[in-house]
Parts: C-alpha cells; structure tokens; sequence
C-alpha cells in the first residue's frame, strides 16, 4: 500500500463527504437557487486562475471562462454543478449566490460570535419599523446563530453589510453568498431548522427592504478620458454572463456607466448585449432604467 493511502492528508475530505457535498448543491440548484463549492473554511474551494496576475491586470468575473471566480461561477445547471464539484474535490459544502433570480435571495444573518442578542436586535427593529418576519427558510449556523432566507424585487439590489442594520446583523446581498444547509465546515455543519426545510423563500417585508437599500447617490459625473475603453469593458463584462448572473451583470455594469457620465451613451449598447445573453429587451430596458434611478437619484 502507497505511503499517501497509509496516511491520509487530515485537510482532504473522505469522498462520501464531497459527494455528499455535491448532492446537497444539485438539489438546491433544482429548487433554483445559484451554487458553487465551498471549502472547510466556509471559502470557495476553487482558487482562482488569475492568483498570479499583477495587481495592474483588470479583474475579472469570469468572462475568461474559466473557473474559480467565488460567487460569479455560481450556477443552477446541474451540468456546471458536476464540473465545478469534479474540479474541487475538496469541497466540504456549497454557497448559496444571492441577489439572483428568480428568488433573488437576501440572507439576514443573525450572528452570535459578537455577543450581542442579534435576534433581540431584529426583533426591536421589526417593532419600530411595524414589519413581521414572515414564516421563511431558517438555517441554523455552527456557532449558534441563525440565517433567514428571504426573497427581494428583481429590480432592487440589496448590498452586503456587516452590523449596519444593527450590531450583530450581518445582510449578503447581491454578490454575495450563504453557506448551505448540508454544509460541513471546520466549526460543524449548517443544518435547516425543523419546519422550514420545505419553504420558499418569503418576500421581504416592505420596511425591512427600505432599511437595507441605501439611499440614491447625487450624481457627480467626471470627465472620462478612457471612455471608449470603459464603455467596451461594462459591455463585455454583461456579455459574459451565463445563465442566473444576467440581470444582476447587467444591473452592476448600468450602475458603473451612471456613476461614470456614461449611461444614456452606453443604454444602448448594454441592451443589445443583454439581449444576446437571453434576457428580453424590455427587460434590460428595465434593469437599466432601475440603476439609472438608483445611481442618479429623482
């Protein structure tokens, strides 16, 4: 016998655990909801492709193709899900993408480590601001915490936040991701709570969804001197996206043209690249018009 099968590596998970791993991400990839593989550390277990680039090279989000772009390789196709999987054996759970359709879910995630009483923190919130969390998906944490599904509007983007809702309370919005229920990390494993296994994900309370959208940024356009270059990125950037990642791909390149004195001049040639990604044109005139308002104000 091979000296490595005597011995192990103690950080490489026994292959009934990955394959467990996969089987969890595939069945909540048929309830729709975005996947990628996550490590023990509760990090994406693909490294990426460009570790090696210079801080100089420009980022991306996967439009090389390649795997190993944390929440932008996130997907529903079971097809992507085994390669993503086969390509990370060590994978011990799966990240849940929010902001994505058709749930576009936003995690409200009630941390414990902080020794605050985050759930006491909500509740307060809910009493003055008259909202009632709906009955949701519960996913109870390692640590004793808890994380509540909830479903947002296809045209409001949800930021992730760290304590700004209340201390304690942690928001992953779009761009970011839960670790799934059936996840096993270096702390334990996540599990759903009794009950709520079987529910979709509630919509989120009106007044809640206020306090978790920033307000309308004024808009102060600079001179671009590199606005061809600018202008073709964003719409190669909303060309790469597959399947899951359109509208919030689209949403974040017509928010970067706004904020950059581009829009109106780019609203074109971002619509025809939605449109070639599967989106209709009346949808990403939509998308459009929603980060018009978000980025510009009234």
């Amino acid at each position: 016998m091979a000296t490595t099968d005597r011995h192990p590596s103690r950080s490489a998970p026994s292959a009934p655990l990955a394959t467990l791993a996969l089987a969890h991400a595939l069945s909540a990839a048929a309830r729709g909801l975005a996947v990628i593989p996550l490590s023990r550390t509760k990090l994406p277990a693909l490294p990426s492709p460009h570790r090696d680039d210079p801080p100089s090279a420009p980022r991306c989000h996967g439009e090389c193709g390649l795997p190993g772009h944390g929440v932008y390789d996130a997907t529903t196709d079971p097809r992507r899900v085994r390669a993503l999987f086969a390509a990370a054996p060590r994978a011990t759970g799966y990240g849940i993408a929010c902001g994505l359709p058709p749930h576009h879910l936003i995690g409200v995630d009630l941390d414990t480590k902080s020794g605050t009483d985050s759930s006491a923190s909500l509740r307060e919130l809910a009493l003055r601001h008259l909202f009632t969390i709906p009955d949701t998906v519960v996913v109870a944490t390692p640590s004793g915490g808890r994380h509540l599904w909830l479903s947002g509007p296809p045209d409001v983007v949800v930021p992730n936040s760290a304590g700004r809702l209340a201390p304690g309370i942690d928001i992953r919005g779009a761009g970011g991701y839960l670790v799934g229920p059936g996840s096993r990390t270096e702390h334990g494993v996540y599990s759903t709570v009794p009950g709520t296994a079987h529910l979709a994900p509630a919509p989120c309370p009106p007044a809640l969804l206020r306090l978790l959208t920033p307000p309308p940024r004024a808009h102060h356009p600079e001179p671009d001197t590199r606005t061809g270059q600018h202008g073709a990125g964003l719409v190669q950037f909303v060309l790469g996206a597959h399947e899951g990642q359109r509208n919030t791909r689209l949403f974040w390149a017509a928010c970067r043209a706004y904020e950059s004195g581009l829009g109106d001049t780019l609203a074109d040639a971002l619509t025809t690249a939605a449109v070639r990604t599967g989106l209709t044109a009346r949808e990403a005139r939509s998308t459009i018009a929603s980060a018009a308002r978000l980025t510009t104000g009234p």
